[in-house]
């Protein structure tokens, strides 16, 4: 069997944390084991390297997350990359095409699929194992992972068993139910409903064949070609919604969506992340401050405070899910977690010449770099603040340190190597449309020297 797991989304209802470029998977909110800090992804990959399953597993993730992704599980990880974010039915598609035409997958083997960030524990990865044998006890084209619900909630979509899935390993889907009323809910778990956790399995065969019924191509060269052609629908309505034959496997253990602040928070180990204070009688409250300057709580209650590079966040739990209606999301990421470190916007500022100035603070993990790349507008202005470097400059090497300052020049070529951590301040300008100008030469350092002479 072969794991597929679904890293994707804009995290808006995680802001400011969460943005485009850093989506509610990646905040390391978390504690493992150790009571160090981590994300949810890293969190279940954890999960899945304890459980056997690394080895076949993948992630379907977006271009812009390659990065963070690298960064937070490792270089070695397998990445099916999408080219651009087209909702779970695309990117089951090209998953299915990448396993079947690039790894030569048998279309007899299972394919399990499951959201990057689930909330649950170790063992629930056990029932994930028996999926593929469910498949070929039942025969059916479709096996789910349904949770035993806690309680008759809103916010998950049911599944509705034909028979008590508890006198049997899997039971029969009759139908589903999106988000129904409390009291709805409470009539359907008398009727044995589980809760629809996102986890179902299939033979590759019968997305394959799927795919050719539909006139998509099957092979990933091909469908990446055509993917910005795609229809933007879940996996659910495309294709769960429309398959005859579909079985449940229920899940009697914890499971949480982690998609909101206020059940977010309900499983973070500190009430307290960052500089701060919050008073005594300020039950039930949680600080998240990324900033370098302390935020103090004083008698508020059942509220999250949230301080990011992106914006401040002050909101009642119980109203928390509401902020994807309320927030402008215009404005571009200030944080971004790179494999090679991260970078922080200080400051924009813009005049009436159609100049803009950007000032960033960059840190470069040791041993990594920045790749070789030239800029035909902007020119910039790096003030070395930590560190040690090897730094290139139109195929110029040279050692650079805490207080050196580097004038680098519209259209000129340059790229970094951190002999230590090295943080530095960069300051760019030019026009307001030349900010993306920036042409890639060389990736890797090791390609940087081959080609630059020392």
């Amino acid at each position: 069997m072969k794991l597929v797991l679904l890293s994707g989304g804009s995290g808006k209802r995680l802001w400011p944390l969460s943005n485009d470029a850093r989506s509610k998977q990646f905040l390391k909110v978390l504690q493992d084991d150790e009571q160090n800090m981590v994300s949810m992804v890293q969190r279940v990959w954890a999960q899945i390297g304890k459980n056997g399953l690394s080895d076949d597993s993948y992630i379907a993730t977006s271009k812009s997350q390659i990065e963070i992704m690298l960064s937070q599980v490792g270089k070695d990880v397998p990445l099916i990359i999408e080219p651009e974010r087209r909702d779970t039915f695309p990117a089951i598609a090209l998953a299915a095409t990448y396993l079947y035409s690039v790894q030569g997958v048998s279309l007899d083997e299972t394919i399990a699929i499951l959201p990057v960030d689930p909330y649950v524990e170790d063992h629930f990865f056990d029932t994930v194992k028996v999926l593929e044998g469910v498949l070929k006890k039942s025969g059916a084209d479709l096996a789910l992972i349904g949770v035993r619900p806690t309680y008759p909630s809103s916010k998950y979509g049911y599944i509705i068993p034909a028979e008590d899935p508890l006198s049997n390993e899997y039971a029969t889907v009759s139908r589903f139910q999106e988000k129904p009323t409390e009291e709805e809910a409470e009539q359907l778990i008398l009727k044995h409903a589980l809760w629809n956790c996102g986890v179902f399995a299939f033979k590759l065969d019968y997305l394959i064949s799927l795919l050719v019924k539909k006139e998509m191509p099957i092979h990933y060269e091909e469908l990446m070609k055509q993917y910005h052609k795609l229809p933007k629908i879940s996996f659910d309505y495309e294709v769960v919604e429309n398959t005859k034959h579909i079985v449940a496997v229920p899940y009697d253990g914890y499971w949480k969506d982690l998609g909101t602040w206020n059940t977010l928070t309900e499983e973070m180990g500190s009430r307290q992340i960052g500089k701060g204070i919050i008073s005594e009688d300020s039950s039930n409250t949680h600080l998240i401050n990324e900033m370098d300057i302390p935020v103090t709580v004083l008698g508020v209650s059942n509220a999250v405070i949230a301080v990011s590079p992106d914006g401040i966040l002050v909101t009642d739990k119980s109203s928390s899910p509401r902020i994807k209606d309320v927030v402008n999301f215009k404005q571009g990421p200030m944080y971004e977690e790179k494999q090679w470190g991260w970078c922080r916007i200080l400051d924009i500022q813009t005049y009436a010449d159609g100049n803009q100035v950007v000032t960033k603070k960059m840190n470069i993990k040791t041993g990594e770099n920045l790749s070789y790349v030239l800029s035909t507008e902007k020119q910039e202005v790096w003030t070395i603040v930590k560190g040690e470097a090897e730094f290139i400059h139109n195929g110029n090497f040279m050692l650079i340190k805490e207080g050196n300052v580097l004038h680098i020049p519209a259209k000129t070529m340059h790229g970094l190597r951190a002999k230590s951590e090295v943080e530095f301040i960069a300051v760019q300008t030019g026009p307001v449309n030349g900010f993306e100008d920036t042409i890639e030469i060389y990736k890797e350092w090791t390609e940087i020297e081959q080609h630059c002479s020392k």
